[in-house]
């Protein structure tokens, strides 16, 4: 079987853990994942791709799972002496680890090499036993519309809106910086194209899949494709599983619920992207016109539990 997922954040990168180990259940299964990089930018003249290193940390065994985010065993020492230079950004910090990682990248990245390539270079050092994909090698940054005391209204940064505002500031839209000129980057229509089944992930709907969907020809290659596309809610009970889906949803006139994320991302037959959407049993009972509705218990609170979730979704496929 041939799973292609569309993935984001901390959220996505657990679910791929589910979905590595039950595709160890089937002979001859393959993974693919598309991950959003519209968190992407540059900081101390590094280029860090969030999304891209949680997925690849998780899968590799290195997560900090009690932070969330980057690699067990982190320590700071470089963060601390940029801090002490005054070097801005103050507000986001790099562990000493990471910055590894970020140092090739960029290397790579400066080199000529697209991020899909380095993203595959860095891949090879933790085995994820999935393929990662970066939706696009191009320029695509979520920024966020903002009304800043003082400053009045202006675009930021969507690492800037969260890890340094935590979303607290009067919030108009987000803007997907380059989608208008970005290509799928090699191998994205084609893992959709041959794909048995297409997954969602419960990433936040609107800054880690709505970029990717923003990239040209992806949501028509997602229409066109013969396999059935199943989502799953990261919404359970009406608040978001981590993160901020609510305040994100909230911003773009959205119900923070497995019900209107269903009906953001909408009936394939009407132009959306849903043959099917698997929500928590919390939220049992929901109907969306068009989308073939089942419920689960969808907490990941490990990798059995995920992979049970995976299951549901595959099911809902058939």
């Amino acid at each position: 079987m041939r799973i292609t997922v569309l993935a984001g954040g901390i959220g996505g990168a657990r679910f791929l853990e589910g979905v590595r180990a039950h595709a160890r259940t089937r002979p001859e299964s393959d993974v693919t994942a598309v991950v959003n990089v519209a968190d992407d930018t540059r900081m101390h003249g590094l280029r860090i791709s969030p999304d891209l290193d949680s997925v690849m940390y998780t899968l590799g065994g290195a997560h900090d799972a009690e932070r969330g985010w980057g690699q067990a065993g982190e320590t700071w020492t470089v963060s601390g002496e940029l801090r002490a230079y005054g070097a801005e950004p103050t507000w986001f910090g790099l562990g000493d680890k990471d910055i590894a990682t970020h140092l090739v990248r960029t290397t790579m990245l400066d080199a000529g090499y697209p991020l899909s390539q380095v993203t595959e270079a860095l891949c090879a050092r933790w085995n994820p036993g999935v393929r990662l994909i970066p939706a696009t090698d191009d320029r695509l940054e979520t920024h966020v519309v903002v009304d800043l005391p003082g400053e009045g209204r202006r675009a930021i940064h969507f690492q800037e809106w969260w890890v340094k505002h935590r979303g607290n500031v009067p919030t108009s839209r987000f803007v997907f910086v380059g989608a208008d000129a970005a290509k799928p980057a090699p191998g994205v229509l084609d893992a959709i194209a041959a794909a048995d089944v297409i997954l969602i992930a419960p990433s936040n709907p609107v800054v880690s899949i709505a970029p990717i969907l923003a990239v040209p020809g992806l949501r028509d290659a997602l229409l066109a494709a013969s396999a059935p596309i199943v989502g799953v809610s990261g919404i359970i009970g009406g608040s978001p599983v981590r993160g901020m889906a609510d305040k994100c949803l909230a911003t773009i006139g959205v119900e923070c619920s497995a019900a209107g994320v269903g009906g953001l991302y909408g009936p394939r037959a009407d132009g959306g992207l849903l043959d099917g959407w698997l929500v928590d049993t919390t939220d049992d009972g929901l109907t969306i016109p068009g989308v073939r509705v089942a419920s689960a218990p969808l907490w990941m609170t490990d990798e059995t539990a995920t992979a049970a979730i995976v299951a549901a979704a595959l099911a809902l496929a058939e």
